[in-house]
């Protein structure tokens, strides 16, 4: 009885998983309906959210690697995959940070993973447009790059246009509240990277400073 209850849960439990990938179809379409079922109806999960985010850094990277040559000119020799990973995962954790921390100033009522997944259903726009340039490049031309360029910023003002509907919804603000809250949430994604590069720089010189001190003492003392 314990293993068909079990069984059950699990069964429903991927159930639910499938239907929230699939609402990302939805958000997409209807994104104002779509991300408020998402958050406060329980239509989306981060289980459909890390989904999303995984396959769209394995079409960015096919997209980077196998995309013609006039289109993307790209060295193999310094391409580092883990550094387009980790770009995609640093702009969503700090994103997802910097809006969390100001919208809690500003009466919102989402919380830190709602952004997230609000934010990872918001680049199914980006993943269809790089899906679709990519077979394109090796059809067309590099004089037909027209084509493929509007794909790109079609792609992009939809992914941009989702995470605004996506804060106007989670936090249930007008759209300029949500439009002045993501605009100074970029603002403060830079102010943090800049503090880090600071710390990092400050850290470096340190632990230089320390190891050629260290290096010094241990010259002196063998001259000594």
């Amino acid at each position: 009885m314990t293993a068909t209850i079990k069984q059950r849960i699990q069964s429903e439990g991927f159930k639910h998983y499938l239907q929230s990938l699939k609402f990302s179809l939805y958000t997409m379409r209807r994104p104002l309906d779509g991300f408020w079922d998402l958050v406060h109806e329980k239509r989306g999960s981060m289980a459909a959210a890390h989904t999303i985010v995984v396959v769209y850094c394995l079409v960015l990277i096919s997209y980077i690697v196998q995309s013609n040559f006039w289109w993307i000119p790209i060295q193999m020799e310094g391409f580092n995959a883990l550094f387009v990973v980790g770009t995609v995962v640093i702009q969503m954790g700090l994103f997802s940070l910097a809006n969390w921390c100001l919208t809690t100033l500003f009466d919102g009522k989402g919380r830190i993973s709602d952004i997230y997944m609000a934010y990872a259903y918001a680049l199914l726009p980006q993943l269809i447009s790089y899906a679709i340039i990519l077979p394109l490049t090796y059809i067309l031309t590099a004089d037909e790059y027209m084509i493929p360029i509007m794909i790109w910023r079609v792609g992009d003002l939809w992914h941009y246009l989702l995470i605004l509907c996506a804060m106007k919804q989670i936090h249930d603000y007008t759209f300029g509240k949500a439009l002045l809250t993501t605009i100074i949430s970029l603002a403060a994604m830079g102010i943090m990277i800049f503090i880090f590069l600071m710390f990092f720089a400050v850290v470096s010189d340190g632990i230089a400073y320390f190891y050629s001190l260290g290096q010094e003492l241990l010259f002196r003392i063998r001259r000594g």
